[in-house]
């Protein structure tokens, strides 16, 4: 993941912080507010090394892919509906009723009946 993607979705990334970094104080975290050299420079100043040190410890974290608790998180919900859409057949209108297009109001039939 690239350090855009954790200062765009800062506030979804803060238990994934504290998580990798359990001492950090999670109002001093989210004060940060994505800010790259800022957390950089508490991390170092939390852990006692120096900022190479904690440079190099960011870039390791940041080798992961992007957690799903972010990508699920609420407040991308609404890019993720708007994505869907991308999904919806031509033809269909993404705003018409769901129902000419599935059986939704029939019974369904039993197990083993025809």
């Amino acid at each position: 993941m690239q350090w855009r993607d954790v200062s765009d979705n800062w506030t979804a990334y803060i238990p994934r912080i504290l998580t990798q970094w359990p001492g950090l104080n999670e109002a001093e975290v989210q004060s940060l507010d994505g800010d790259q050299d800022a957390f950089i420079d508490y991390l170092s100043k939390s852990k006692g090394e120096d900022r190479v040190a904690a440079q190099m410890e960011l870039a390791d974290w940041l080798m992961g892919g992007e957690p799903i608790d972010v990508t699920m998180d609420a407040q991308n919900d609404n890019a993720q509906i708007l994505s869907s859409a991308e999904n919806v057949p031509a033809g269909e209108d993404t705003l018409s009723d769901d129902a000419k297009f599935g059986a939704e109001n029939a019974n369904a039939t039993p197990v083993g009946r025809t």
